[in-house]
């Protein structure tokens, strides 16, 4: 469910996000904050996968630091 108080910024959020998901990149939250200004990628990959997008996560560990963060996708089977 969309609970941000600003619907018109997640929806464009989450066309954005799903435009450059469609293009076979990956995204981290860290991404989505500087490309798209969206500070909840896991609320908007909700949203994606409640209209039936398949949405993949992979954990990866940061090599510098040690520190995991998901990566999100989408299946490559679905296109």
């Amino acid at each position: 469910m969309n609970d941000n108080p600003n619907p018109k910024s997640s929806a464009s959020q989450f066309k954005q996000i799903l435009a450059w998901l469609q293009e076979g990149k990956t995204l981290t939250s860290i991404q989505a904050l500087t490309q798209f200004g969206c500070f909840r990628l896991a609320s908007r990959v909700n949203d994606l996968r409640q209209r039936g997008i398949d949405i993949c996560k992979r954990m990866v560990k940061n090599p510098n630091n040690g520190k995991r963060y998901a990566e999100y996708y989408i299946n490559p089977e679905q296109s």
